[in-house]
């Protein structure tokens, strides 16, 4: 027998609202379409479940029966209706991230300490492989990815930093090596350079103002991580095209200078990406919301911080999510 739960639903709110006219004002429905459903009901069922009277209604036997099997459903369903406007109150569950390690390093780790602090009904699982994860496949609830985002009505993402690339060496290399003065001579020079998606190197695409130069070169060091690369050529492998946010260090002690200042590598966006649900879970909103406050408490951008660790480039606790992302 093919039984609608909401003609359960609503015989049951009938019974305890204590007429049809109150029982339809309760769930919003004309009183004539609540009559002709429980009509309905009680044709497929083959018994009145209610006798009608001028004055009052009267639960039949039967309908007694079924009113017990209705009212568990009821339960059932404002019990998952609380479940569900609690957890969009307070956050909960497991939170999956994937995130770049390089990332997780510049202060992403102090948003998540202070994530957990906050929220004790949330438990984090933070994915640092370089892997451009599918969130809806593998259940990722936020993804930070850097550079340009393909078009995908699936996701939605939020801006939430800025880095500025440039090109740095040790002054031990260059000592040995010599100084470019121009981009023609990064060619005859040892370069670090990121590596593409599809292996091999990126480009390198220096402009100054409206001067473009670019050349795909032949590197001596190819790697996914612009911290590493500043790294490396901190130690005087070469001249490596890396995030102002990771040379900074470097800088500051000596170990690198900058290599044809004038000139700048392409910036990249950095993105928080997220399904794009029409209710976000209650514990992804959290974190986006505490990460953005993060960002707007640094106050700057792609720079480091009074305790020396590089912060987060300012984003609006509530900016837009950007669609097709």
């Amino acid at each position: 027998m093919d039984l609608e739960a909401n003609d359960l639903l609503l015989f049951a709110r009938i019974v305890d609202a204590g007429s049809f006219s109150r029982a339809a004002e309760r769930v919003q429905l004309p009183k004539s379409t609540v009559s002709r459903r429980i009509a309905l009901l009680e044709q497929r069922l083959g018994e009145r479940l209610l006798q009608r009277t001028t004055r009052k209604l009267v639960v039949t036997e039967f309908g007694a029966s079924l009113l017990e099997h209705a009212r568990a459903v009821l339960e059932q369903v404002e019990a998952a209706g609380a479940l569900a406007q609690h957890r969009q109150g307070e956050p909960s569950g497991k939170l999956r991230i994937s995130v770049p390690a390089d990332f997780a390093n510049i202060g992403m780790h102090e948003v998540v300490a202070r994530f957990i602090a906050r929220y004790p009904n949330v438990s984090v699982e933070m994915d640092l492989s370089p892997r451009r994860v599918d969130l809806i496949a593998e259940n990722f609830d936020i993804a930070i990815r850097m550079g340009d985002l393909p078009d995908d009505a699936s996701l939605n993402a939020r801006p939430i930093n800025l880095q500025h690339f440039g090109l740095y060496a040790s002054p031990g290399y260059l000592a040995t090596h010599g100084i470019p003065e121009h981009p023609d001579d990064l060619p005859a020079h040892d370069v670090l350079c990121m590596l593409s998606r599809n292996g091999g190197s990126v480009p390198w695409v220096l402009t100054r103002g409206k001067v473009r130069w670019e050349r795909l070169l032949n590197a001596r060091l190819n790697a996914n991580s612009p911290e590493l690369l500043a790294r490396i050529a901190a130690g005087g492998a070469g001249i490596a095209g890396s995030s102002s946010t990771f040379a900074d260090p470097y800088l500051k002690t000596g170990q690198l200078v900058r290599v044809l200042p004038e000139w700048d590598l392409p910036a990249a966006s950095g993105w928080a990406v997220f399904p794009g649900r029409r209710l976000m879970p209650a514990k992804t909103r959290a974190f986006l919301d505490m990460m953005g406050a993060a960002c707007a408490a640094a106050g700057h951008e792609d720079r480091v911080s009074g305790d020396g660790s590089p912060s987060l480039r300012p984003a609006a606790p509530d900016a837009p999510a950007t669609s097709r992302r």
